[in-house]
């Protein structure tokens, strides 16, 4: 199993950034994508981006292309979403997850992390 905890959600204001950061620890060696992922309020939750774990080959949701990147440090088995120029629209609950080798979806998902953007 990979665990995984999300941190740096917060309150910004509509133009500001903030940067989520993903810990994961146990099975680490079995991951191939890392992915994060949002949930609006009363919405289904959407894909943001991922990262290829070994290679570092991204991959946006056109809402966040040219404002969020994804970026990996495996060393470190962290994953960062940097988010610019945010917008009231990218108001969610942040969750990241994990993709393993051997599997066909995303099977590991961290508690989330609660983003707001404010006008």
């Amino acid at each position: 199993q990979v665990q995984l905890v999300e941190s740096g959600g917060g309150l910004v204001q509509a133009g500001g950034a903030l940067r989520l950061t993903c810990q994961a620890s146990g099975r680490t060696v079995d991951i191939y994508k890392m992915g994060w992922f949002r949930q609006a309020p009363g919405k289904e939750r959407d894909f943001v981006a991922s990262v290829i774990w070994s290679g570092g080959s991204t991959d946006y949701a056109d809402p966040v292309k040219g404002r969020f990147s994804i970026s990996r440090d495996s060393g470190r088995l962290t994953v960062l979403l940097q988010m610019n120029n945010l917008s009231v629209e990218d108001t969610a609950i942040y969750s990241c997850a994990a993709y393993r080798y051997g599997t066909s979806a995303y099977g590991s998902w961290g508690q989330g992390t609660q983003v707001t953007v404010s006008s």
